[in-house]
């Protein structure tokens, strides 16, 4: 028996690869096929079925895709309705893998086909369960995603998690491991654990949502206290890996076209495509193209290209850092993005030797900052929780995912100096304003940190609890 987790930090997600007697599995794999393809041929091995969890909001699942080039089938639990050849799996329903058997357990409550895969050896004996979004270490998943498709109210959802978790979950011996589809960051939870794997019996006793003294209400309130809006691309998520999608191999092909500059204008103004530029901080307030929007590769990028751009169909442009075009564009297309049309050959240095124009970012230290807080407008766009555990005084807080949403509220007649906690978000923030007219805002270099270390006076909210 083999059981490879193929995790991936950015996005926060975890895929499966199980494989006995040549036969494999696969369990929610990420949207590029090449490592469980990749990974079955070394060991001899035919990839025998795609399971499916449930119909992912927070990135494009490589099921479709796998299939295609496997032939496997796409197996989901009961209560799924995708647009394309798939089984339909009942409760209680088993699959063979060489002398493992995977058992379907329906679990609703995260959404209504939400699935969780049962392993056992050739003598019966249970070893894992697959959770999915129905069960994280530490947490459970949101109830508010699915509601609008299923006709239900969040709490009515969160009562049918409740319900899942104790018939289906709890009952399970303490010694089986716990393999979820999320960690930490992810936002398909609150507070989940940054461990990736764990015994059932450990999380009966952490994890408050399988705590068995707690009555439905009390689960009820608990896991809705604090849940934040979800991303507005989740939406868009769900759909195609419910309905399908492009060829992964002709994203990718179509994405990583090197392009002059003059093609690259060019095509930005016949496409009315959006330049986006994912190289770091300081080379983008250096110079970057005017009107482009910075989303550096080296944060979280795909979630944050997928809260802050939303719309899956957006033609975009890329601006990468040399030999990084593959990675940008297939991390993309792993949350949907899969309408990149190239990227700038030679970068800003060829950009620059074409004679074309150029921007900056303004950029304000920590020091000078002290001086013009009497003057000047200072925005933190950190997360709530950040700013309650400590803020400068009279500072709005206006969190990234909201800038593009409330800019025309920005006072037009004095600088705004924009600060997150570094100075990544806060990049971001500011080439997001600057692409919508107010080229007065500066970045606070360092961000909060240096703010800190430069001995400005903090002001911390009564409640600090993490949003």
């Amino acid at each position: 028996m083999i059981i490879e987790q193929i995790y991936t930090g950015c996005l926060a997600q975890g895929a499966y690869y199980i494989e006995s007697k040549g036969e494999v599995a696969i369990i929610d794999p990420l949207r590029e096929t090449s490592p469980y393809i990749s990974r079955a041929e070394r060991a001899g091995a035919e990839i025998k079925y795609i399971f499916e969890t449930h119909f992912h909001a927070d990135f494009v699942s490589g099921h479709v895709d796998l299939s295609r080039k496997t032939g496997a089938p796409i197996i989901y639990g009961p209560n799924a309705t995708p647009e394309y050849d798939a089984i339909s799996a009942s409760d209680g329903q088993e699959f063979s893998i060489g002398e493992l058997t995977i058992k379907v357990l329906h679990t609703p409550g995260h959404t209504m086909e939400s699935s969780c895969y049962l392993l056992s050896d050739k003598s019966g004996e249970m070893h894992a369960i697959f959770t999915g979004d129905t069960l994280f270490l530490g947490d459970v998943g949101r109830p508010d995603l699915a509601q609008k498709s299923a006709d239900m109210t969040k709490e009515e959802l969160a009562s049918l998690l409740y319900d899942s978790l104790h018939t289906k979950i709890l009952p399970l011996p303490d010694h089986i491991t716990v393999y979820p589809a999320h960690g930490a960051g992810s936002a398909c939870g609150k507070n989940m654990m940054s461990i990736t794997q764990d015994s059932l019996g450990n999380q009966k006793k952490l994890n408050y949502a399988l705590d068995v003294n707690l009555s439905k209400e009390e689960f009820i309130a608990q896991l809705l206290d604090g849940l934040s809006a979800p991303p507005a691309y989740f939406p868009l998520n769900v759909k195609l890996n419910r309905t399908g999608y492009q060829a992964i191999d002709e994203v990718m092909s179509q994405g990583t076209i090197a392009l002059s500059p003059k093609d690259f204008l060019a095509k930005a103004r016949s496409h009315e495509a959006l330049v986006l530029d994912v190289r770091t901080k300081d080379e983008f307030a250096e110079a970057h193209i005017p009107g482009s929007i910075f989303i550096g590769l080296d944060g979280s990028f795909a979630p944050w290209v997928g809260e802050l751009i939303v719309d899956v169909r957006q033609k975009l442009l890329l601006v990468v850092p040399e030999g990084r075009a593959e990675e940008a564009v297939k991390r993309l297309a792993r949350v949907g993005f899969d309408h990149t049309l190239g990227y700038l050959q030679g970068g800003i240095s060829a950009w620059r030797e074409a004679g074309m124009e150029l921007d900056q970012v303004e950029r304000t230290t920590a020091d000078e900052l002290k001086s013009l807080l009497e003057t000047d407008a200072v925005v933190d766009c950190r997360k709530p929780g950040e700013y309650a555990a400590g803020h400068l005084a009279e500072t709005p807080n206006l969190p990234l995912g909201q800038i593009g949403e409330n800019w025309k509220d920005y006072p037009l007649d004095q600088p705004i100096h924009v600060h997150c906690r570094s100075g990544y978000r806060s990049m971001v923030a500011v080439s997001i304003l600057k692409s919508r007219g107010l080229h007065h805002v500066k970045d606070v270099a360092g961000g909060y940190i240096a703010l800190e270390k430069a001995g400005i006076p903090m002001v911390v909210e009564a409640s600090t609890c993490a949003s």
